[in-house]
């Protein structure tokens, strides 16, 4: 059988790695090694890619490329964080317990079965409850299932989308009420994940806000000018572990450095707990921070009652 091969592209998305980069490490340390195509393309054989995919993760923890890529493999796995195999057993200890219902149609691969204990969940608790005590719970426990190595990715991934079905499928049956603030909720390029910006909207909705969302991976720029087009008083960010925290702040103080003044700023997500206080940037370490900051601005802005100016 063939081993599979990846170009130089599909490493870039894979990975999160530059083409640049990966050309210049070839130069530079003698890794990776592609392969050439009859074109003279490079050519990445799938080892190689998994390979980068944990130097990547690495780096992002603070290790540098150059002594990555000196070390054999087991050396390379021996660096990995790796969180105890107990860890994924600690639904006892969350809100509200018995995940191992949902752990279990993830790891069986039975879709119906999943969506079904989610709806009959979110009929049970109502919807604040259920993103705050079953769906934020259960998405650090998938997430500790998968760093531990006891689900694959293709199930974190299917965990992510029908949870994100649901989500989006609650938010739509709220009633459109339009009332201030007016929130845009979106993510920095290179931060795929949404259900974090997902369980805010759901959060932000239920109090009547007004909320924007424009997906994931927006450029700062981009970002600034949607919050001016929507006349947003509110730009929330969301950010997860998987995401380089040296790039956080920065990121954070060039945004607010574009954002008018009158707009705040806030940044939510497992990405940002360990996150310094930066100024102008209110930090959401949870859901009910999400609320005490919606009460503030009201109580701050003292808004008239009815839809927003714009609206």
């Amino acid at each position: 059988m063939n081993t599979p091969a990846f170009t130089i592209a599909a490493v870039e998305r894979d990975t999160g790695l530059s083409k640049d980069v990966l050309r210049m490490w070839e130069r530079r340390y003698g890794f990776p090694t592609p392969d050439r195509d009859e074109h003279g393309e490079r050519l990445y054989p799938a080892p190689q890619v998994e390979r980068l995919r944990l130097v990547k993760r690495l780096m992002d923890a603070g290790h540098r490329p150059g002594k990555l890529l000196a070390l054999a493999d087991d050396d390379l796995l021996a660096l990995a964080p790796k969180r105890p195999p107990q860890a994924v057993h600690t639904a006892q200890a969350l809100p509200d317990g018995h995940f191992e219902e949902f752990v279990a149609h993830i790891r069986q691969h039975d879709v119906a079965g999943y969506q079904q204990a989610l709806q009959q969940r979110l009929a049970r608790q109502g919807l604040f409850a259920f993103v705050q005590d079953t769906v934020a719970p259960l998405a650090t426990l998938i997430g500790e299932a998968w760093e531990a190595g006891h689900i694959e990715v293709f199930e974190e991934h299917l965990f992510t989308e029908l949870t994100k079905r649901q989500l989006r499928q609650a938010i739509a049956a709220l009633p459109r009420t339009a009332q201030p603030p007016r929130v845009v909720l979106t993510s920095v390029p290179e931060e795929q994940h949404i259900l974090g910006l997902l369980m805010v909207e759901a959060v932000l909705s239920l109090e009547g806000a007004d909320c924007i969302p424009l997906g994931t991976q927006m450029p700062i720029l981009d970002i600034a000018r949607a919050a001016e087009a929507h006349q947003a008083d509110i730009v929330a960010l969301s950010f997860s572990v998987a995401f380089p925290q040296r790039q956080i702040s920065g990121l954070l103080t060039h945004l607010r450095s574009v954002l008018p003044a009158t707009v705040e700023l806030w940044a939510g997500g497992a990405g940002v707990r360990r996150l310094s206080d930066l100024s102008g940037v209110r930090i959401m370490h949870d859901l009910s921070s999400a609320l005490a900051a919606l009460a503030a601005w009201r109580a701050a802005a003292k808004p008239e009652a009815g839809p927003h100016p714009s609206a």
